[in-house]
């Protein structure tokens, strides 16, 4: 079957490590895995760090990436794959695809029957793709761990990544006050057309927020708290820009701020977020579509880093 794979480990040049082409067909780790046709998929910056090497040993190589994928079940259902593996009491408590087991970048993906959520049928393939790592994780951060309230107020931080970029529609459909920052002029009018109040990195915003979503790190942490109305949640899935910012503890009690960390988020999670798309009528913001045959090219675009929402791949192009 065709497939996308990491076959060495090149930080320096992590597109040199990527290969396409065949690979044998699936085999289930365990009774209870079946094996779902993939329609579309999309691509995850942890799939440039796996080509990077990072969570990604030599032992495990060659590895299928991909972590997104919608497709048909089995039994002819549309479902999507939702990515995280959890593993025995001897093993890694959990992992994502593409990390123990083979990635969704193929024809063909196998995972725990458990893993499969029914897609509804208005959304299409190519929208549900983009949904299972990036805007799972911007919905967990928004509502499991930011308990954002309609009418509520939201800061995203460094907005145009997938997750951000999640998170400001997510936001709106939620019925929040958007407000978000990107350094990026370009990138902040298509923000301003999602429906956020753009800004640029360390603006004074008209309000104090009630939740931060923060992606960025160090370049943007003091800003997040400085932002943060008392008693407000600054939720971290990520750190693209440092890990290690100075926190003010004294902001931190006297403001009462909480600071939590999250990462993707559950199955019943990703069916509620389906849901929220359908009825709201918001659908992902998709970068660009490729198609199989073209799946270097699309791994180029996301790696150059001129991206604006999800890169997708669609199989049956």
């Amino acid at each position: 079957m065709r497939a996308a794979y990491a076959i060495a480990a090149n930080d320096a040049d992590p597109l040199s490590a990527l290969e396409v082409g065949e690979r044998p067909e699936p085999t289930p780790a365990g009774p209870d895995w079946v094996t779902v046709e993939v329609r579309a998929g999309s691509l995850n910056h942890h799939d440039l760090w796996s080509l990077r090497g990072v969570g990604l040993p030599a032992d495990k190589l060659p590895m299928i990436l991909g972590c997104d994928a919608a497709g048909i079940a089995p039994d002819g259902s549309e479902v999507v794959v939702y990515p995280v593996i959890f593993g025995p009491e001897s093993g890694p408590p959990w992992s994502i695809l593409s990390e123990h087991f083979p990635g969704t970048l193929s024809e063909r993906v196998t995972v725990p029957a458990t893993n499969l959520v029914r897609k509804p049928e208005a959304l299409s393939f190519t929208d549900a793709a983009c949904l299972p790592t990036a805007w799972l994780t911007a919905y967990r951060m928004l509502t499991a761990k930011g308990r954002l309230t309609a009418g509520g107020s939201v800061l995203v931080q460094g907005a145009g990544g997938g997750v951000a970029t999640a998170a400001v529609v997510l936001a709106g459909a939620l019925g929040a006050r958007v407000y978000a920052t990107s350094r990026d002029a370009a990138k902040r009018e298509r923000i301003a057309a999602l429906g956020a109040t753009a800004f640029e990195p360390g603006a004074r915003l008209p309000e104090r927020v009630d939740v931060v979503i923060e992606t960025v790190g160090e370049a943007t942490f003091e800003h997040s708290m400085k932002c943060a109305n008392v008693g407000g949640r600054i939720v971290v899935s990520g750190a693209t820009a440092g890990h290690l910012p100075k926190v003010n503890l004294r902001r931190v009690f006297a403001n009462q701020l909480e600071i939590l960390g999250t990462s993707m988020g559950t199955p019943e999670e990703l069916a509620a977020l389906m849901t929220l798309l359908v009825e709201k009528d918001v659908r992902p913001v998709v970068d660009s579509v490729f198609g199989f045959s073209e799946v270097r090219k699309a791994f180029e675009k996301l790696n150059d880093g001129d991206v604006f929402g999800k890169v997708v791949i669609d199989y049956t192009r």
